[in-house]
């Protein structure tokens, strides 16, 4: 007989051997999809983590929250903030925010559209979401973190909940993120019954290398070469570094990280200026860990408020933030210490109103594929009287043999299409050339068919044309299909790679149809913000639907992360 509650019915015809037979492999399915149920449970609630990130740090923390909220029994997903619409917010129950903050408090360039609709008047009530939000950003901007501040007031403004006071995390941001992240997490398993510890948390999707600000990877400096002519006005120079057995793996538009060094005759002469200069071990803590150069914020209040008559405390009392910065350019700590006389504050007191001295930045000007088992950097010196750039004359002057701290910092939205086929078109400027340099020795290394146009400019050409050696042979084996120069003093009126892109408007609109994808580098201030602008007006003049018509072309082309920018 069949066991008792046995799915086949009393009146089937089977035998009582077939029957028993039937029951033992219905059991056995049954069981089967138990043990299937009981390793794949639903979650007991789903967090959806979205990010906003211009060098890749918020990503990295978007990544490590999802592991996180996996291995406590929480399903989850991380994903970029332009790829959300308010509509699908809405229908999220608990939503945690990375972001940070780049430019003049402006929102990453992938969170942009997200920021656009989140603010206009149509955006939908948000009262079943639970929020969280955490910001990236340096205490030395005006408006540090404001990007999170931002859409953690508006989140509330729709009605949304705060579960997590927001956290604004200054430039050593990793331990008090963790410690956020943390909490945060297990507010939400308590919130909502979720109980970890019964699978294996899975790792986030980017990895954290071993070789960061802290413990940087020594580098040696293998070439270091003058770009520019020597009568040029600027300083640009290119630098080639040996990644030896650090097990750095990198991709073309990713950026490099560089530990500086303080100038040890600032050092000195700054110690002297203290009555200090037999302090060898404050000397130290000088050259490797503070910021002499740039005054900081605090530095400058103090100052002021030590000698409110001088001409500093009237510039701050002002509060023209241009105002302040032109004053400030050119001057270091040393000066405004002089400047303050007897009202200076003494070496204890000064101690901590300087900030850590921070890695600098620098868009890699290689391909892995092309320059196997190095990272190349194109810099321009700063130098202006005695003032000198930090990172930029620690490069060109004082790197010696045992090389330089560095590490990657991965950028994975700047690089080079998936579809060699694709065409190109980058502008950059400058320096704003590195990246560029790179995308197109990877394309080329790729064998990729993509069509590869690049706007490119400075002041002379005679003096500041950096690469072209390069790039007419990049010409000639048909990997540089298009190059329009912009030497904006070589001529009575100044010509600007915006300029260029005008001039071959229709060009530019028929390469975009064809499903060109978009790059800027370089300043964001000016330079970015004036090619968008003539990206803008390509675009209306072409299609002759107006202004709201060509911001709408450019929304979808980030949309499709066809129009991308490393700007700083």
């Amino acid at each position: 007989m069949p066991p008792t509650g046995s799915l086949i019915p009393v009146d089937a015809p089977f035998s009582a051997q077939q029957e028993s037979w039937l029951a033992g492999f219905i059991a056995g399915i049954a069981a089967a999809g138990r043990r299937a149920g009981a390793a794949t449970d639903a979650p007991a609630a789903t967090v959806d983590v979205l990010f906003g990130t211009q060098t890749g740090n918020s990503e990295l923390l978007a990544g490590e929250l999802v592991a996180g909220a996996r291995a406590r029994g929480l399903g989850s997903t991380a994903t970029a903030l332009d790829d959300v619409t308010p509509e699908k917010l809405a229908a999220m129950s608990h939503v945690l925010v990375v972001t940070s903050t780049y430019g003049e408090g402006e929102l990453p360039d992938n969170a942009g559209l997200f920021w656009d609709a989140l603010q206009s008047g149509t955006a939908p009530r948000l009262e079943a979401v639970r929020y969280a939000v955490l910001g990236l950003g340096d205490r030395g901007y005006d408006d540090f973190c404001q990007a999170a501040k931002l859409i953690d007031t508006r989140l509330e403004q729709l009605g949304a909940t705060r579960l997590h006071e927001r956290l604004d995390c200054d430039v050593d941001f990793e331990e008090p993120a963790a410690a956020w992240t943390a909490e945060v997490l297990e507010r939400l398993a308590a919130e909502t019954g979720a109980q970890g510890g019964g699978a294996v948390a899975e790792a986030p999707e980017k990895v954290r290398s071993p070789w960061n600000k802290r413990t940087p990877y020594r580098s040696r400096l293998t070439t270091n070469r003058l770009l520019s002519a020597p009568h040029s006005a600027k300083e640009i120079r290119h630098y080639e570094f040996d990644l030896g057995d650090s097990g750095i793996t990198y991709e073309a538009g990713d950026a490099l990280a560089v530990v500086p060094l303080n100038d040890p005759a600032l050092v000195e002469e700054l110690l002297k200026h203290l009555g200090a200069g037999d302090d060898r071990g404050t000397a130290e803590l000088l050259r490797t860990e503070r910021e002499i150069r740039t005054p900081s914020k605090e530095l400058i209040a103090d100052l002021a408020e030590r000698a409110p008559a001088g001409e500093l405390a009237s510039v701050v009392a002002h509060g023209d933030r241009f105002d302040l910065d032109s004053w400030l350019w050119g001057r270091d700590v040393l000066d405004l210490l002089r400047d303050a006389g007897t009202r200076a504050p003494s070496l204890a007191e000064l101690l901590p109103l300087l900030r850590p001295l921070q890695a600098r930045q620098y868009s890699i000007s290689s391909s892995p594929l092309a320059h196997p088992g190095s990272v190349h950097l194109t810099v321009a010196s700063v130098r202006y009287d005695r003032y000198e750039g930090v990172a930029s004359t620690y490069l060109a002057d004082r790197v010696g043999e045992s090389g330089a701290g560095v590490y990657l910092q991965p950028n994975p939205a700047f690089g080079v299409p998936a579809d060699d086929d694709a065409p190109m078109v980058m502008i950059g400027p400058g320096t704003g050339i590195a990246p560029f340099r790179g995308f197109l020795h990877e394309r080329a290394a790729r064998g990729a068919a993509g069509r590869n146009w690049l706007f490119f400019g400075d002041r002379h050409r005679a003096t500041d044309f950096v690469y072209e050696d390069e790039l007419d042979d990049l010409r000639r084996r048909g990997v540089l299909s298009e190059l329009d120069l912009a030497f904006s003093r070589d001529q009575a009126e100044k010509v600007y790679v915006q300029t260029r892109m005008r001039e071959r408007s229709r060009e530019l609109y028929a390469w975009l149809e064809e499903g060109a994808h978009v790059y800027v580098c370089g300043d964001a201030s000016r330079m970015a913000k004036d090619v968008e602008a003539a990206l803008l007006g390509v675009v209306a003049e072409q299609r002759g639907r107006g202004a709201d018509d060509a911001a709408e072309y450019l929304a979808d082309l980030r949309r499709a992360k066809r129009y991308v920018r490393d700007v700083y």
